[in-house]
This record gives C-alpha cells, sequence and structure tokens, in this order.
C-alpha cells in the first residue's frame, strides 16, 4: 500500500518564509514537519510513502537524500548525534511525483494515479502531525472489519469551529466507528449533520482515484478530494474512526505550529 503526502501548495499563511522555505520544511521541535508524515507513512504499514511535490520545492527532495559528505565531516568533528539525524533522514525510500499546477488536494492526489494503480492507499496530508503513528494501522483494522472500505479520520469539534471543516452524517456503530452517508464542506452550525470534522488521514479505495478523473474544477479551479468521497458515498461504503484531539497535532497556521512545537516539545524532552 503506498502513502501519498501532497506537499505542493504554497504555504501562503506562512508568508514571507514561505517564499524561500517550503512550509512542509519548518522545524517542528527537532525535525522538519514533513519527516514527521513521511515516519508515519513507513511506520503504518505502507511499501512506499510518496510526496506529491512542486518542481521548485527542492528543499524537501534534498532532506529525504543521503548526503555522506556531510555525514562524514559532523562524524569527524564528533558530532555523532546530528550526523545519525541526517544519515536517517536519507535513508528513508521516498519517491517524488509532481503536481505542476495547483489545482486542489483532489488533483495533486490524482497525480499519483500511476504510482498507486489498482490498490487502495493512504493520505496523510502534510499539516497534520500524528506522533505515535497510530492512527493509520487502526483505520486499517476498521477497513478490514468492514470489507475493506475507505475509512477517514474524524475529530470532535466544538460550534465555533464546526464551520471551519469538512463534517461527516452517518449512523454510529461504537464509541469510535462511523457508517458515513453524508460528507459537507463547512457548513453553517445549523446544517451540519454531526459535529465529526475530517481530520487529515485517509484509508481509500482505488475506486477513488477513478471517481477523481470525473470531477468538475468548483470554486477556484480546484479538483476537491471531498467532491469525490461524496461520488464514491453513491458506489461503496465508507467508514470513519473517530480519534482523540490529543492523538494528532496541526501545522497548518502559524498560531497551530507555535502551538505544536510547544505541545511536542513538552513530550519529547519531558518540560
Amino acid at each position: 500500500m503506498k502513502a501519498l503526502i501532497p506537499a505542493a501548495g504554497l504555504g501562503t499563511r506562512f508568508l514571507p518564509a514561505t517564499k524561500a522555505v517550503p512550509k512542509e520544511m519548518l522545524m517542528v521541535v527537532n525535525k522538519p514537519a514533513i519527516q514527521y508524515v513521511v515516519e508515519e507513512g513507513f511506520a503504518s504499514g505502507a511499501d512506499e510513502v510518496v510526496i506529491i511535490n512542486a518542481r521548485n520545492k527542492k528543499a524537501i527532495e534534498e532532506h529525504f537524500s543521503p548526503d555522506t559528505a556531510l555525514v562524514d565531516t559532523l562524524n569527524q568533528r564528533g558530532k555523532t548525534a546530528y550526523a545519525h539525524a541526517v544519515e536517517q533522514a536519507g535513508s528513508y525510500a521516498v519517491r517524488f511525483v509532481y503536481q505542476d499546477e495547483p489545482l486542489g488536494l483532489g488533483h495533486a492526489i490524482y497525480c499519483a494515479r500511476d504510482v498507486v494503480g489498482d490498490e487502495p492507499f493512504y493520505v496523510l496530508l502534510g499539516d497534520v502531525l500524528v506522533p505515535d503513528n497510530a492512527m493509520l494501522t487502526r483505520m486499517k483494522r476498521v477497513s478490514e472489519q468492514h470489507h475493506n472500505a475507505s475509512v477517514i479520520a474524524v475529530m470532535p469539534v466544538p460550534d465555533e469551529e464546526v464551520s471551519r471543516f469538512g463534517i461527516i452524517g452517518g449512523t454510529e456503530l461504537s464509541s469510535d466507528v462511523w457508517k458515513i452517508d453524508s460528507l459537507v464542506e463547512k457548513p453553517a452550525l445549523k446544517d451540519a449533520p454531526t459535529h465529526l470534522a475530517v481530520f487529515g488521514r485517509y484509508l481509500l479505495t482505488p475506486c477513488v482515484m477513478e471517481l477523481l478523473s470525473h470531477v468538475k474544477p468548483g470554486v477556484g479551479g480546484e479538483i476537491q478530494l471531498t467532491d469525490a468521497l461524496e461520488a464514491l458515498l453513491r458506489e461503496e461504503e465508507m467508514y470513519a474512526l473517530v480519534v482523540d484531539a490529543r492523538e494528532g497535532f496541526d501545522t497548518g497556521t502559524p498560531e497551530s505550529w507555535l502551538h505544536t512545537n510547544n505541545e511536542l516539545y513538552k513530550r519529547t524532552f519531558g518540560k
């Protein structure tokens, strides 16, 4: 199974920093945000992690490339911990494909169609970090219990945040699993079927790729994954794993990035 990480976005909320440095390369405690996501993909049983990149974001590719000269220099200077960190980052078998135009999340995922082939696949949004690497494994278990159906992670949000997210509707099967019957993108509170917001982790069947090939551009000319998932509900069953807010961290805005750094620093160093 492949793990896809869309990373071709402009990082607008972090300008002017992201004019020169990809948002995905901003440090979270002691490594770039995207390294957490890559490590999660491999820890969850993916045989390959595929980053959908923009061609001008070479820093991401350089980060995951071996640099034996730097490693040797660091070792010679006795900086073995840094040498190990550099060597580890360059050891991950990451593949890159390219999204040449910023045409939406659905389009980014569709750019990896030839790599995915006719297999289910993970999608991990790069601005969401799951440090314990357990969420995708739990989603896979739910999928297997329901005839290998698609599963998305959802998280309860308060009233004031409902209109910021995609919200699911459906039937509660257990304390942490729902069968989905609707997806509503950023609804007003009065129109939201639940308070369960889509949370940046997906396990999708190959049918999604076929549906993405037919999705029409929406607002801003973008091809949205949500539109393909709504179409999928007419073809297949879909389930949601309800996760706790303590399991994942958002780095999509300067405020949430700072909060995530503070929280993970305390977890990492016990302070």
